[in-house]
């Protein structure tokens, strides 16, 4: 048996409309937005979806409750970057649309090259290269061979 794949990640967001524009400038992605108030962006291999935090803690069946403001939550998103300057591309872009610079990127002790910055909902993404990682040609990640 497979390991089954995974499909969405859903990101609570306390502005939709914002979150939505934060997402599509820093991933130059045009986003697939719906009438029942939830954002798609298709990433390859898997889609980010922005849903409105009390709606998504109402579906839960659960009350908002989050950590101060720039708190770390114990969970990051990543990133892998066919490049360093694809990366320098990505904060660029990050950072003109309202995210916090958390760790500039810098050559790691893995031998790659990455940082962190936060979305406007404090979202933790790592953007990474390594020279041990290589893409499928439809996007996917892999170990080089």
């Amino acid at each position: 048996m497979k390991i089954p794949r995974m499909t969405v990640i859903t990101l609570g967001v306390s502005d939709l409309a914002r979150a939505t524009a934060f997402y599509r400038e820093t991933f130059s992605t045009p986003p697939i937005t719906e009438n029942a108030g939830v954002t798609f962006i298709p990433l390859p291999g898997v889609w980010l979806s922005l849903y409105p935090l009390d709606k998504l803690a109402e579906d839960l069946g659960e009350t908002v409750t989050l950590p101060p403001a720039g708190t770390f939550r114990g969970f990051t998103l990543a990133y892998n970057a066919r490049s360093k300057e694809e990366i320098t591309g990505i904060f660029t872009r990050a950072a003109k649309a309202g995210a916090r610079i958390a760790k500039v990127p810098q050559d790691t002790f893995w031998g790659g090259y990455s940082g962190y910055f936060t979305d406007p909902d404090g979202h933790y993404w790592e953007v990474a290269w390594g020279p041990m990682f290589d893409f499928t040609e439809n996007g996917d990640l892999r170990f080089k061979a």
